[in-house]
């Protein structure tokens, strides 16, 4: 018997990251759900890759798929964040919450400049509380990388949380999207992929480079 993969919402599904990562999980059997802030533009989305993938994919307002899932997944931009956060709230609770957001300000995004309390993914994890494991992750991949069926190994992935477990939910559902995935320690050692975010938008625009990524080097021996 195949196992049951828990439902994904992507919370902010509308947007490349958010299509993307939507894409990647329904090629690998999760059952997903679309979010958008209206959810006439969430139908939308959900019925244009369903009939890419072939998959039954539902469309909701944020807040509906919040409920309606598992694990939830939010990409939305740095100026939506808190606004959604609260949209959310309720609908988290008792899950695992995985934080993508990069705090960009523009028009300077190639510039590190990281929010009041050191991360954007801790400031979630203060303002939804204890009862949610917030996890973040997949600020330092390109979206145009995971719109198609090609594993990127050479894109690493840094996950940080306060929860080991849900941490590790997270690093294997990267790995299984095709992402080299690694333990990066608590929610504010997300402050180094947040602005490593800019730093690869500098990157990208002074090299040419479509979607420059990182690679951890080293390989690991027996896990801790």
């Amino acid at each position: 018997m195949s196992e049951q993969r828990p439902t994904v919402a992507v919370i902010g599904g509308t947007g490349n990251l958010g299509q993307g990562l939507a894409f990647q999980l329904t090629q690998r059997g999760y059952p997903v759900v679309i979010g958008s802030r209206k959810a006439d533009k969430a139908e939308e989305s959900a019925r244009e890759l369903a009939e890419r993938t072939g998959s039954e994919i539902r469309g909701l307002d944020n807040a509906a798929a919040a409920e309606a899932a598992e694990i939830v997944i939010m990409t939305v931009p740095w100026a939506h964040h808190q606004g959604t956060l609260e949209t959310i709230r309720e609908g988290v609770q008792g899950k695992i919450f995985v934080d993508t957001t990069v705090p960009l300000v523009p028009p300077k995004v190639a510039r590190v400049q990281l929010p009041e309390g050191g991360t954007a993914a801790a400031q979630a994890q203060e303002f939804l509380g204890e009862n949610v494991r917030v996890v973040s992750a997949f600020q330092n991949v390109a979206a145009a990388h995971l719109q198609d069926d090609t594993d990127h190994h050479d894109c690493d992935v840094l996950v940080c949380g306060n929860d080991k477990e849900a941490r590790a939910v997270v690093v294997r559902l990267a790995e299984e999207i095709g992402l080299r995935a690694w333990h990066a320690g608590s929610i504010y050692n997300s402050a180094v992929a947040e602005s490593l975010t800019s730093v690869l938008i500098f990157m990208n625009r002074f090299y040419k480079i479509n979607g420059a990524g990182i690679q951890i080097t080293g390989e690991p021996g027996e896990a801790a």
